[in-house]
């Protein structure tokens, strides 16, 4: 088993909203996608679908996490750092959606994308935030998660789409009242997976609070119904692979920080066999 973490750092989720969202955006109907889809599956030989590709179905990413972002940065307070992280694919491939939203954010942040981790990336997100803030030039950063239900080529195996289109917007930014700490662990089987949640989650105390991602659905987590009163064996915000669990932390993590409760988020990727998790509790 091998685990990289980010070490504690003053940085905490100040604010977390999430939003599921109908229809479509009409750059689903751009042609340019269809040559990107055909030129990208192209070396695998996997089927294009022409059907999806003339129906026009999918949004962007961008058009997606526009409006939330304005409301979760209302406060007009300059952004250092703006991560957009995805499983599924956008339908804009032409313009990177991160850059866009960069030019929509106060104080027109760095901006990039991260991808191809599944449900991993949105902690690998959150880990490269606190490193860019141990630097000192980001005491303020976003990361955007979203997910869109169309792909446009029919995969070598089968995978889970999202039911929806959702997007999580989550505002980092530097306190001294919060400790937040990303670990993430490989090569690990879901037996392994849950004994290692069990054993962070004696690590916060009787008061945790604790959400598990669907991936660790199927096995028991040691602890868990003890420490957190809430054995969540899956995620209430179904048809949601990957937004799914911070679409439930958005929930219910402003009463948990009210409460003064650490918090523990974990997600494990059963493709990759990759166990992430976070935690959130007050400062030394």
């Amino acid at each position: 088993m091998a685990a990289d973490s980010a070490p504690p750092l003053a940085l905490g989720v100040t604010r977390i909203l999430a939003r599921s969202f109908d229809g479509r955006s009409e750059t689903s109907l751009d042609p340019d996608l269809r040559v990107f889809v055909t030129d990208l599956v192209r070396p695998y030989g996997l089927p294009v679908r022409e059907d999806l590709l003339a129906e026009g179905v999918g949004h962007s990413y961008e058009e997606l996490a526009e409006g939330l972002l304005a409301e979760a940065l209302a406060d007009g307070v300059p952004v250092d750092l703006l991560i957009l992280a995805f499983d599924s694919p956008d339908v804009r491939p032409g313009a990177p959606s991160s850059l866009a939203l960069s030019r929509s954010c106060p104080g027109t942040p760095l901006a990039f994308a991260l991808c191809d981790q599944g449900s991993a990336v949105a902690f690998s997100a959150l880990r490269v935030a606190a490193e860019y803030q141990r630097t000192g030039a980001c005491r303020r950063a976003v990361v955007v998660l979203a997910e869109q239900t169309a792909l446009h080529y029919r995969p070598a195996a089968p995978v889970d789409l999202p039911e929806r289109h959702s997007v999580v917007v989550l505002v980092l930014d530097e306190t001294a009242d919060v400790e937040l700490t990303v670990r993430q662990f490989s090569a690990l089987d879901g037996r392994k997976a849950a004994e290692v949640v069990g054993a962070e989650v004696g690590t916060l105390g009787a008061d945790a609070a604790v959400l598990l991602g669907s991936g660790l659905a199927a096995e028991p987590v040691p602890g868990v119904a003890a420490a957190a009163g809430l054995p969540f064996a899956g995620l209430p915000f179904t048809g949601l692979p990957f937004t799914g669990l911070w679409a439930e932390l958005a929930e219910r993590l402003p009463e948990w920080q009210e409460k003064g409760r650490p918090v523990l988020a974990a997600g494990f990727d059963r493709r990759l066999g990759v166990l992430s998790t976070l935690t959130l509790r007050a400062g030394p």
